[in-house]
């Protein structure tokens, strides 16, 4: 024999015995003898190491005729010693395993699987750019399909509201609408108050600080009060419809309410859009009044009065302005609702999928509020509103 290696210990643990033959082949033998668990693996690993690393073998060979126990550390260890004669492009057997030994390793790796490929293939950027265009108008064709699917669903609640469970519609209107009252309060003044201040600089270098009014009136009441209330719902109200529908998918609730006959679109769709409806534009009226408040203040520090200011306000402001901003926050609200709720419905299964759903929730919100509210601007350029 060329070399050897031993592990002395007790009766109770394991004694491996690392052989180099001195054969043509190069090989190393190594001989376990006793119970290779938790306490004599760790022993008996940096010994099978040691001996891989200074004898470097083409061939391997484990003599497992007096094992007479292993568990997950013992199979952790044939399994090193067989990955690296792999890696190496070196032979590997095992002899004389016992039946409880070899379903333990069938159980973590076979003997002849092959190294995993890479999970992450590489992909060249044409490629990468056909695949985000299949998915891109897969996506719009299922936003279509939806949409399509809650307007049947509305229309069955116009015609028959007996349908509709109203008592889930008051409870989502009380969470969508009434608890974001502070922060659509809090955004709505401190966006006044900043607006109020930015214009009023430049403006008082040509004698035209009133006019800070006219700004703080028409952009909170027609623009920025429903963009306000609908990026602060799409982050808090979407990104919960996206959650918990996401979890009913998960835990197969959904499922569960197909086989009973309920359409999930009629059953939990419905009552959250109608909430979102109903409380959006009273949201951003809330806001567009706040961020007033908020230019008052500062018109008010200006040394203006606040009869003065309120005039101002409602010389600038018309009914149409109002009319405007109102039709934005409904349709936002029903954007909001409806994404968040499509994100929910098509969450997959795993551990991520609710969280990567409640995601797509909030950033396919703000795109669509962003695209809707450029078509409300070129709609009101050519109506002349």
């Amino acid at each position: 024999m060329a070399g050897e290696a031993r592990v002395m210990a007790s009766a109770e643990t394991a004694q491996v015995v690392l052989q180099a033959n001195s054969d043509a082949d190069g090989g190393l033998v190594l001989f376990i003898d006793g119970p290779l668990d938790t306490h004599t693996t760790g022993r008996a690993w940096r010994i099978a190491l040691d001996a891989l690393s200074r004898s470097n073998p083409r061939r391997v060979i484990v003599d497992a005729a007096r094992l007479t126990y292993c568990d997950g550390a013992g199979a952790a260890l044939l399994l090193e010693l067989q990955r690296r004669q792999l890696e190496s492009r070196g032979s590997y057997e095992i002899r004389s395993l016992n039946a409880a030994a070899q379903s333990l390793l069938d159980l973590y790796g076979r003997s002849d699987r092959s190294s995993p490929e890479s999970a992450s293939p590489g992909w060249s950027s044409v490629e990468q750019i056909g695949r985000a265009t299949v998915t891109l108008c897969r996506d719009v064709v299922a936003l279509i399909a939806f949409v399509g699917e809650l307007c049947a669903a509305l229309g069955r609640a116009a015609l028959r509201p007996g349908l509709v469970r109203w008592r889930d519609v008051f409870l989502t209107a009380e969470l969508a609408g009434v608890n974001a009252l502070p922060i659509v309060a809090l955004l709505g003044f401190l966006l006044g108050l900043i607006m109020a201040f930015q214009s009023a600089i430049p403006m008082r270098e040509f004698g035209a600080d009133i006019y800070v009014a006219n700004l703080i009136g028409l952009s909170m009441l027609r623009e920025l009060g429903p963009l306000l209330t609908a990026i602060i719902l799409a982050g808090r109200s979407g990104s919960a419809f996206a959650a918990e529908l996401g979890t009913m998918k998960v835990s197969e609730e959904l499922d569960a309410l197909v086989t009973m006959g309920l359409e999930p679109v009629d059953f939990l769709v419905v009552p959250r859009v109608l909430a979102a409806v109903v409380m959006t534009p009273l949201l951003a009226i809330w806001a567009g009044f706040l961020g007033l408040i908020g230019g008052a203040v500062v018109m008010r520090s200006l040394g203006f009065p606040f009869v003065t200011y309120v005039i101002q306000v409602e010389s600038a402001v018309t009914v149409s302005d109002m009319i405007g901003g109102l039709s934005k926050a409904f349709v936002f609200g029903i954007v909001v609702a409806a994404i968040g709720c499509l994100r929910g419905l098509q969450t997959r299964s795993g551990a991520s999928a609710v969280g990567e759903s409640t995601t797509r929730a909030v950033v396919s919100g703000l795109v669509l509020i962003t695209i809707v509210d450029g078509v409300f601007a070129v709609v009101f350029y050519y109506l002349g509103v």
